[in-house]
């Protein structure tokens, strides 16, 4: 029997769990458009209930969720204050600006994941008819691009009621925010308090096959709903994907920390071999980003070998290359995963005629 690679590409390729497809297939459904799909209000109770907030919205994806709500915090020409490395900046096709005619102000996003609260505050644009119109503050915890680092309950409070102060509303990107509270200790409510609105992935380490949820107060998810609807994401009987976010919510939060407890010992390896450099204290989820320091061998050519070893994770960008843990992976795929880097670094690899060719 041949053995399954280890993917470390991201917490996205989890599958299902046992429990999941047996509370799939079981799961009572209606329309969800007419809001009478039992498991899906189940689910967004739930959901709102544990962020501490009035309602929920069920949507198809973190970047539905994130787009949503910023389309209903904003109208066209108002702007959003982010990160310049957030997700939403980055990753999601521009759709605020292109769908919602939203325009972005990016600000330097810090090692640790925050934006400065000068910074944010240096951007709220004055009232002068030469600017838009500065209506929302985003931030996203944990961070993608900062390696998994999760915002704490004070920087968290601090964005919250400076962009209250200033009249504006606060989102959060939660895509991973589940295991920021297990990081911290703390409850997803407490590091939401200040939030108008979060989006949640709950197809990333908590396992489900696909989905998100948004929370807010009523007045809010009823537009979200909305921005849901015009986007395409208005589904019927989604009870059906709706159950396994519920066995996600319930019984996959907790477990989070043994992907942690991976991801600090991946990074603990790869910091004692030649080539590699990587501070594990920065390690504080599932996500670790480390730095190829080797001029024979390239982040394509490591990731290539690392492959025919049967590990699979991804450059991204420059000498950087990402590893992120998640359900399927154990302490012994670790293990496993840093001799198979041991492996590589130590053949190397050369480039011939401009193919690469990748030894071991």
């Amino acid at each position: 029997m041949t053995t399954p690679p280890i993917d470390l590409r991201s917490d996205t390729v989890t599958r299902p769990t046992p429990a999941m497809l047996e509370a799939m297939t079981k799961a009572p459904v209606g329309d969800d458009v007419y809001g009478e799909d039992p498991t899906v209000n189940r689910l967004e109770g739930l959901a709102a209930e544990m962020l501490g907030k009035e309602a929920a919205v069920f949507v198809s994806s973190g970047t539905m969720g994130n787009l949503c709500s910023v389309l209903a915090h904003c109208g066209r020409g108002d702007e959003m204050i982010l990160g310049d490395i957030a997700h939403i900046f980055l990753y999601e096709q521009g759709g605020s600006a292109a769908l919602g005619g939203v325009h972005p102000h990016p600000v330097p996003t810090q090692a640790d994941g925050t934006l400065k609260l000068s910074d944010i505050e240096d951007a709220i644009r004055g009232d002068n008819e030469h600017f838009p119109i500065t209506r929302l503050l985003a931030v996203e915890n944990t961070h993608n691009r900062c390696g998994g680092r999760a915002l704490p309950v004070e920087y968290m409070d601090a964005a919250g009621q400076l962009a209250h102060k200033h009249g504006l509303k606060f989102h959060v990107d939660g895509a991973r925010l589940w295991n920021a509270a297990v990081a911290l200790n703390v409850s997803p409510a407490r590091l939401a308090k200040e939030a108008d609105s979060l989006s949640l992935c709950l197809s990333k380490g908590l396992a489900a096959p696909v989905g998100s949820v948004v929370v807010g107060d009523k007045e809010f998810i009823q537009k979200a709903r909305r921005m849901r609807k015009v986007v395409g994401g208005g589904m019927r009987q989604a009870g059906v994907i709706a159950a396994a976010g519920i066995v996600a919510l319930t019984e996959m939060v907790e477990r989070l920390a043994d992907d942690h407890a991976n991801a600090r010992r991946l990074a603990e390896g790869l910091n004692r071999l030649d080539g590699i450099s990587i501070d594990p204290e920065t390690v504080q989820t599932d996500i670790v980003i480390f730095n190829l320091d080797r001029e024979d061998i390239t982040p394509a050519h490591l990731s290539a070998g690392l492959r025919s070893h049967g590990v699979l994770l991804n450059p991204i960008g420059g000498k950087r290359l990402r590893a992120v843990t998640n359900y399927h992976v154990t302490e012994a795929d670790i293990d496993r995963t840093l001799e198979a880097f041991a492996a590589v670094l130590e053949a190397g690899a050369q480039v011939t005629d401009k193919k690469v060719v990748t030894y071991g």
